[in-house]
C-alpha cells in the first residue's frame, strides 16, 4: 500500500506529549488494512497521545495495553481513551515493560526514530512537536528500533504480528534484517511521502551531510514494516 501525502486534522495535545502525525495515521491505516485487531490482544508501544491504541480498541481488539516512558503521555492517553469510551490500559514503560504483560497477538509501535547530531540543539524545534524523547533516537535513528526488533519474539505470541512505523532516514533495510535475524518474516506493507515537519526541517542539512537523506530532499518517506512470528 502506497499512500500520497494527505492533510489530517490536527488533534490538540498538550506540550510534553507527542501529537498524532502522519506516522501515527499511517500506522493506524496499516493496522486497519491488515484486519488483525478484531478479537486480538494488542500492545501499543510508545503510545504518545494514545491515538493508535484507541484506534485498535475501536477496531474490535479484545484487549489493548499501551505503554510510554513519558508520564505526561501516560496520563493523556488514559484520558483520551476514557473520553473516546474505549477500554485501554496504559502503563508507564518501554517495550521491556510490555514483555511483562505479553505475549500479544498484535504489537503496534511508533518508536523514536529521528537521527540527531552528537551536539543536538532542540531549542530550534517548536514545543508543539512534542518532547525530544519522542523522536530523538541516536545518531543513526536506531536507538529504539534495534532493541525493538530483537524483542519481537518476546512480545509476540505464536503467529502474532508486529507493525512498526519509521522514516527512511533510520534505515528501513536494517529493520527488515534485524527482524529476520530474530526469526520474523518481515516486509514493508505501507509507505507515504510527506513534507518535512519541524523536526526534520531543523535537521535536514545535517541528515543530508550524513548521507541519511538524499541531497536537496524536501520530503521524507515513512514506512510501516510488518513482522510475523512463525
Amino acid at each position: 500500500m502506497t499512500t500520497a501525502y494527505t492533510d489530517f486534522d490536527t488533534v490538540a495535545t498538550p506540550v510534553g506529549v507527542y501529537p498524532p502525525q502522519q506516522d501515527s495515521y499511517l500506522l493506524v491505516e496499516a493496522m486497519e488494512q491488515a484486519g488483525l485487531a478484531p478479537g486480538s490482544r494488542v500492545a501499543d508501544l510508545c503510545t504518545g497521545s494514545g491515538v493508535v491504541a484507541v484506534a485498535a480498541a475501536a477496531a474490535g481488539a479484545a484487549e489493548v495495553t499501551a505503554f510510554d516512558i513519558c508520564s505526561n503521555a501516560v496520563q493523556y492517553a488514559r484520558a483520551s481513551a476514557s473520553a473516546a469510551g474505549m477500554d485501554v490500559s496504559v502503563h508507564r514503560g518501554s517495550w521491556a515493560r510490555a514483555v511483562e504483560f505479553g505475549p500479544y497477538d498484535l504489537v503496534l509501535a511508533n518508536p523514536p526514530y529521528v537521527p540527531h547530531p552528537p551536539l543536538d540543539d532542540t531549542s530550534v524545534i517548536p514545543s508543539t512537536a512534542g518532547p525530544a524523547q519522542a523522536w530523538n533516537a541516536g545518531t543513526d535513528g536506531r536507538l529504539v528500533l534495534d532493541p525493538l526488533c530483537a524483542a519481537a519474539p518476546l512480545l509476540l505470541d505464536e503467529g502474532g504480528t508486529m507493525l512498526i512505523v519509521h522514516s527512511e532516514c533510520s534505515n528501513v533495510q536494517q529493520t527488515l534484517r534485524g527482524l529476520r535475524v530474530h526469526g520474523m518474516r518481515a516486509e514493508v506493507v505501507a509507505q507515504q511521502v510527506i513534507p518535512f515537519g519541524p523536526v526534520m526541517t531543523a535537521r535536514a542539512q545535517w541528515l543530508m551531510q550524513s548521507g541519511l537523506l538524499a541531497p536537496g530532499a524536501r520530503c521524507e518517506r515513512i514506512v510501516v514494516i510488518r513482522a510475523d512470528a512463525p
